[in-house]
């Protein structure tokens, strides 16, 4: 059951590279993972939406951080946007961006 991640585009990539160390280590820990089982690893390490849209839930020495992502068929996972926390709530810019962007990635998607 081998699942397949993309990233949304190389800036998201390169936002998610550039996370702090401990960060970065705990989502290639996290997508590891998923890549075998799937996107849904649950609380406290992913949540779900309800709308197709996941966030992975890094925290690490390095702070708290959130990556939004969502799945196509085919067994794909699409990263959507990454940032790091500095409030205990996500912001509503960082949710509505990785809204906008999955919709877009499974529009496109939807159109092959």
């Amino acid at each position: 059951m081998n699942y397949t991640i993309t990233y949304y585009n190389e800036k998201v990539q390169e936002e998610v590279l550039g996370l702090p160390a401990g960060l970065r280590g705990r989502y290639f820990a996290l997508t590891d993972r998923m890549e075998l089982y799937g996107p849904h690893l649950g609380e406290p390490h992913s949540k779900s939406f309800g709308d197709g849209l996941f966030e992975l839930r890094l925290k690490a020495a390095g702070g708290i951080a959130r990556v939004f992502y969502c799945t196509l068929v085919n067994q794909r996972i699409v990263v959507l946007h990454s940032f790091v926390k500095k409030a205990s709530r996500t912001p509503v810019k960082e949710r509505r961006l990785a809204e906008m962007r999955m919709k877009e990635v499974k529009k496109h998607a939807d159109s092959r």
